[in-house]
């Protein structure tokens, strides 16, 4: 192989590596930052762009939304218990630019921040408010994330508390509350209950008042369900004092009854005259 062949073989292939480093894809998702000569030139749309190799450097920046867990924090919160706190955050980038120029990089600097975030919004909340007001809490998050990377060129979009570890003790004292508070309901429960159905009672001895057979249907139904079970003894309490009531009245007929009957005759009742005639069998005296 001679030396021109050699020289020519060298130069293609130096071509070759030219025209590759000079050529770049931008891919759709992307956006292509270019550098000449350590000068920003301008945004690379997505594509197939051609650069000048070892002048210009390109580089390539995401814009889809990149999801960042946020690893467990332990907090203090402001009625001084101890919990462990993690998340998660959601943001993209909104100006390349920036992203490349303000900050060396991007993604550790919004991890930082946002732990940091985290245990100061956390830190001024009770516990009770960090289970129950976690909106509120991520919106707070959130915002002050956005006033913070607003000048790297990201946007957050979304920061949501993932998970909230309790010390047992706090879980224990947290078990005995509910179930305090369980008891209460059912004690509440059971004496509206309690009441409601005294109410009704009076209403119904009212009418069992009113209406004395209702008494006796009722005690025959109550015959009829216990019959159901086939029992061979059944006590059945009698309505003590309708009975009561019941035989005074009829003791009272009776002794009104006996008092209406004439006395019989007797020989004590009649004359003297007449009794002794018919003691000694004499006829009776005629006028």
């Amino acid at each position: 192989m001679s030396t021109l062949t050699v020289v020519a073989v060298v130069v293609v292939l130096l071509i070759l590596l030219g025209v590759g480093q000079a050529m770049k894809i931008v891919k759709q998702y992307e956006l292509g930052v270019l550098f000449r000569l350590g000068r920003v030139l301008g945004i690379r749309e997505p594509g197939l762009r051609v650069i000048i190799p070892f002048v210009d450097v390109l580089h390539r920046v995401s814009l889809r939304i990149i999801t960042m867990p946020i690893q467990s924090q332990g907090i203090i919160t402001r009625d001084n218990v101890s919990v462990d706190v993690s998340a998660v955050a959601y943001f993209r980038v909104v100006d390349a630019v920036k992203s490349v120029v303000a900050i060396e990089n991007v993604y550790a600097a919004i991890d930082q921040i946002a732990q940091t975030t985290l245990r100061k919004v956390v830190g001024q909340h009770t516990l009770d408010e960090t289970l129950s007001e976690t909106d509120r809490i991520n919106l707070d998050i959130r915002e002050i994330l956005d006033v913070s990377t607003v000048d790297w060129g990201v946007e957050v979009t979304l920061v949501e508390l993932k998970d909230i570890q309790l010390p047992d003790s706090m879980k224990r004292a947290m078990a005995r509350q509910a179930e305090a508070e369980r008891e209460k309901r059912a004690k509440i429960i059971n004496a509206e209950g309690e009441s409601l159905a005294a109410a009704a009672l009076g209403d119904a001895s009212d009418i069992m008042m009113a209406h004395p057979l209702a008494l006796q249907l009722r005690n025959l139904q109550s015959l009829v369900e216990i019959g159901v079970d086939k029992n061979t003894t059944v006590v059945f309490p009698a309505p003590l004092m309708s009975t009561i009531g019941e035989l005074g009245s009829f003791l009272a007929r009776e002794t009104a009854a006996a008092a209406s009957q004439p006395a019989p005759v007797t020989a004590e009742s009649r004359p003297r005259h007449v009794a002794l005639a018919a003691t000694n069998g004499a006829p009776k005296p005629t006028n």
